[in-house]
């Protein structure tokens, strides 16, 4: 099954979806429904503790227009959205308890959702010691917190240089973690507080996925809406930007540059697999829901390899999944399986790229740059190189200030129209007139996606007919929602089959929380 990955590889079209942002655009759908409402509760620590492919706004009072002047004063709020990450070996407990807390990661069925928080402290429990080894490793605590905010200052400098002098607009870039501090609602808090009046919606994944920036986004919708102060500020989302040229060509800078450092012999250097490792997803996002990311994916580095083919880097490349948990299957194929198969054909140098990473941070430091490089010398891959991650690369930085530029209504009394225009010269200016909840609801909706039925449409003779019951228990398409409850029922029989058995199939450190709630 891994066979073709192995394989030298051409560089196909761009995606089927891949029009007219820099690189191309995607026909934006209009959702036909609302979503459903969640309650979001997390642990906190103590105190001391583009364009876009599928770009989207909100409609403003006045109907913005792209010729439309700032107002005077516009104060113009830069939202990173972001993952967060425990900064101490005290948080990863913690920090672990908001991620599976997340209904978007797990999501149980309605008759046993009384256990997403026991299960989410269980799980916590249970992952806590080993992911606490792993950060112990990095440095006692992950850097995404201090990376993400120096992304922000760089941003910010360059907005304030490049397009803030002479104008009626003032910038501020905020950074809004999911599952650890600083949180959305802080930043939210300080955007309210600086009496901000328009908010770009960054998130800092190049690659749009519901597990990640869908479940930023469906947070943000309901702080958005319940506060009517930040509901009354205009906002754009910028959803992802996999193929602004910013990005590719920062990217393609990167991994030449590295196949020079890392590569001193020319042969060498020649045979060196450009391996592409992104964090992976469960399967069923994609194939029950059709969300985006293994399409982005793939056409990310079909665009990089594009660029580095008219550089004269020839080298073959592979496109491979890391990070994988749990009992269901993830997008194949897994990066472990792939670097044990070039060891075995005989590949003797691979260039590690975290490409849906634009920050270093665990999974970068430790599992590529120890668990990987083990494994391919282990495979008999004696010349290894990584790739590092954008930070506050200065080009990936100036394509974000641009990408913010051209998702104001006002974008061309601020810049150049010119610079508007994409690589294969079209434009490339960001449509306005939809909001938050539209967006989350056009991910949340598979059937608006792909033009298919849905299961329970399918399931329907005649539109009077009656739900069947094991659809209305929650059974949706929603990627997130099915894979999770898929994982859950998994999780759930492997308990059963332990305390039948008394035997340690599974280390979820369940039975302290059974013995709490008996």
């Amino acid at each position: 099954m891994l066979a073709p990955a192995l394989q030298p590889s051409r560089v196909p079209g761009t995606s089927a979806r891949s029009g007219a942002s820099h690189y191309g655009a995607t026909q934006l759908l209009t959702p036909t429904r609302r979503i459903k409402r969640r309650n979001h509760r997390r642990h906190t620590a103590p105190a001391a503790a583009a364009s876009s492919t599928r770009p989207t706004s909100s409609s403003s009072a006045g109907g913005d227009t792209a010729q439309a002047q700032p107002p005077l004063q516009d104060k113009v709020g830069v939202l990173l959205l972001n993952l967060g990450g425990p900064e101490t070996l005290d948080d990863v407990q913690p920090f672990l308890y908001n991620l599976f807390s997340d209904e978007d990661i797990i999501r149980l069925p309605e008759p046993i959702r009384f256990l997403q928080r026991p299960l989410a402290q269980a799980i916590s429990i249970g992952r806590a010691p080993k992911s606490a080894e792993g950060y112990a490793s990095i440095g006692g605590g992950s850097p995404l917190r201090r990376i993400t905010e120096q992304q922000a200052e760089a941003l910010l400098r360059t907005l304030q240089t490049k397009f803030e002098s002479a104008k009626n607009v003032s910038f501020n870039v905020y950074v809004g973690m999911r599952y650890w501090y600083p949180f959305t609602e802080e930043a939210l808090e300080k955007i309210k507080s600086d009496g901000i009046t328009r908010l770009v919606i960054l998130p800092l994944y190049p690659q749009f996925s519901v597990s990640t920036s869908g479940s930023s986004l469906r947070l943000l919708e309901t702080l958005l809406r319940d506060d009517p102060y930040l509901a009354s500020i205009r906002h754009t989302v910028i959803p992802s930007w996999y193929n602004r040229v910013g990005y590719v060509e920062s990217m393609a800078d990167l991994i030449e540059e590295e196949l020079k450092t890392a590569f001193k012999d020319d042969d060498v250097r020649g045979s060196a697999n450009i391996f592409f490792s992104a964090h992976g997803v469960p399967r069923s996002y994609v194939e029950e829901a059709g969300d985006p990311y293994k399409e982005e994916m793939e056409a990310s580095v079909s665009l990089i390899m594009s660029s580095l083919r008219r550089r004269g880097v020839m080298n073959e490349y592979t496109l491979a999944y890391q990070s994988r948990v749990g009992p269901v299957e993830w997008l194949t194929p897994y990066t472990d399986d792939v670097i044990r198969q070039l060891g075995e054909g005989g590949t003797d140098a691979l260039l590690a790229v975290p490409i849906s990473f634009v920050s270093e941070h665990i999974e970068t430091l430790e599992e590529i740059d120890v668990e990987y490089r083990e494994l391919a010398e282990e495979s008999g891959i004696t010349n290894w190189g990584r790739v590092p991650a954008l930070n506050t690369n200065q080009r990936f930085i100036d394509d974000l200030a641009l990408a913010v530029i051209e998702a104001l209504p006002y974008a061309d009394s601020l810049v150049n129209p010119g610079d508007f225009v994409s690589a294969d010269g079209r434009q490339s200016l960001v449509p306005t007139g939809i909001t938050v909840e539209d967006l989350v609801a056009l991910y949340d909706n598979p059937s608006v996606y792909d033009k298919q039925p849905s299961a329970i449409e399918a399931s329907i003779v005649s539109p009077g007919d009656k739900v069947p019951w094991y659809l209305d228990l929650g059974w949706t398409e929603n990627a997130e929602k099915f894979n999770g409850r898929l994982a859950m029922l998994a999780i759930l029989a492997l308990i059963v089959v332990e305390l039948a058995t008394d035997r340690p199939v599974v280390n979820l450190a369940i039975l302290p929380v059974i013995n709490a709630l008996m």
